[in-house]
């Protein structure tokens, strides 16, 4: 087994090789405005690291978000054309999954990405493997009571202090948690997310309902 993961839900690019037992390599950076710049160099370094090949790798993991709109399809494309040249499965995974894993935390607690316009992508936990609620998008005060007394995870969390008092690491995903999650899953026969967006909300860029028409009759 060689696993590649990726993810580009959150302000971190992030790429990993993982053989089933363990990470062999792995490359992220926090940078919002670059994913499209990023990823693939990022996922070059890993293989380098490896010191394998492209078609080493049996099986592709990705991040399904919840996240923004063009952060996010920039991993999901980038896997499922991987996928589609290799001849190999890709497997989705919610990135708030990936966030609490890399936690490990065996107590209730909550994950909360940053989703802007002052809102949070979160969910809530029972242990680093057991999700206990669907990923949802609100504003920190709105859910304050929900997750009251609570350890928060993710930078969402450490954005809405208020709300989220007790904060705990990782900040933002790895793949290599992603991608440590998938071989457990893959171990165990469990299903995986469809590797498609989970936006919960429109994007942020729409076209104007009326705009003004400046081409020539």
């Amino acid at each position: 087994m060689l696993l590649l993961a990726m993810d580009t839900a959150t302000p971190a690019v992030t790429a990993a090789l993982h053989d089933g037992s363990s990470v062999v390599a792995e490359s992220s950076r926090v940078d919002a405005r670059r994913h499209g710049e990023l990823l693939l160099p990022a996922v070059d370094r890993v293989l380098a690291e490896a010191g394998v090949k492209l078609d080493a790798v049996t099986g592709i993991v990705v991040g399904v978000g919840p996240g923004p709109y063009t952060g996010l399809r920039v991993g999901l494309v980038t896997a499922a054309t991987f996928a589609s040249a290799l001849g190999v499965p890709v497997h989705g995974v919610c990135t708030l999954d990936g966030l609490a894993y890399a936690a490990g935390l065996d107590e209730p607690f909550v994950v909360a990405t940053d989703a802007r316009r002052k809102e949070v992508y979160w969910a809530r936990y029972a242990d680093a493997r057991t999700r206990l609620t669907d990923a949802s998008v609100d504003r920190p005060d709105a859910i304050a009571e929900q997750v009251a007394g609570l350890p928060a995870v993710g930078a969402g969390a450490l954005l809405y202090p208020q709300a989220f008092p007790d904060t705990r690491g990782p900040e933002h995903v790895s793949a290599g948690a992603l991608a440590a999650l998938a071989a457990e899953k893959l171990a165990a026969g469990e299903e995986f997310l469809a590797p498609q967006p989970l936006y919960l909300r429109r994007p942020d860029a729409q076209v104007p309902k009326n705009y003004k028409v400046v081409t020539p009759k």
